[in-house]
């Protein structure tokens, strides 16, 4: 992509291969997040599969092992956590902190020779191949965790002690408190799933950025691409510890989440 300006660089490398639905008056969806996603979730799933297929009880391979330590992770933070009877918990901790990881993963592809890759060989002016970059699909992740919390809560309390809850926590059952109460839920209900997206978003596209920028340094000249370089080093090192982490962090509020939900007041 040969930008005239920093900024037609930045904005080619920042927009999305979007179609619209219909007339494009409510609603579009963003092509390279929908496909870059539903291709990592098939092979991340496909991976476990394959691994549990051919898992033996004796002396395990590297990937074996690798899975079951993963595994044992997973279930130590549920169990340290949550405390309910559902064993949904883990796979679901499982599913979304892996998925999460691999999403984030995408953000090591080098900018400049995915960029040409994507024009020159598969034909398409725009492809943004990190999902967790999108903010549609963090909100439509901690959404889906959101459900499952309010799933889990109803379980647990049924539909009646759900729903009475909204009106006497946290100060009580007086009904001059209700109103109280009742708003008090409701920003901890909004707070839930924006902080949870907005998080991992923000974080993502601000990697993203910096990949950006020093990019840009090494098209400055001769001089800086060995600064470029070395920054660029730096930054992919220390950026593999954000991608661990936020898929973790992710995947830990999850869990959070859905013990919440079955928490009596």
């Amino acid at each position: 992509m040969a930008a005239s300006t920093p900024s037609e660089y930045i904005e080619h490398h920042l927009t999305f291969f979007t179609k619209p639905v219909g007339d494009g008056s409510f609603w579009s969806i963003n092509v390279d997040t929908m496909v870059v996603s539903l291709v990592l979730g098939v092979l991340g799933v496909g991976f476990m599969w394959l691994v549990t297929r051919k898992a033996t009880s004796g002396v395990p391979s590297k990937t074996q092992a690798f899975v079951e330590l993963l595994l044992d992770f997973v279930n130590s933070q549920v169990k340290g956590i949550y405390h309910g009877d559902s064993k949904l918990v883990a796979p679901v901790a499982l599913t979304v902190g892996f998925w999460v990881l691999l999403m984030n993963a995408m953000d090591f592809l080098p900018v400049d020779i995915m960029s040409w890759f994507y024009e020159h060989v598969l034909h398409l002016h725009n492809w943004r191949p990190v999902p967790t970059a999108d903010i549609n699909t963090t909100f439509a992740l901690s959404l889906t965790v959101f459900a499952l919390m309010i799933i889990f809560g109803i379980k647990a309390k049924g539909l009646g002690g759900w729903s009475k809850e909204l009106f006497v926590a946290p100060f009580g059952s007086f009904f001059l408190l209700w109103p109280v109460n009742f708003l008090f839920q409701m920003v901890e209900f909004i707070s839930k799933p924006l902080s949870h997206s907005l998080r991992l978003y923000g974080n993502m596209y601000a990697g993203e950025i910096i990949f950006l920028l020093l990019a840009m340094l090494a098209a400055a000249g001769a001089g800086w691409v060995p600064v470029a370089l070395f920054f660029n080093v730096i930054w992919a090192l220390f950026h593999i510890l954000i991608v661990a982490l936020q898929a973790y962090i992710f995947m830990m509020l999850t869990i959070v989440y859905m013990s919440m939900a079955e928490e009596h007041h």
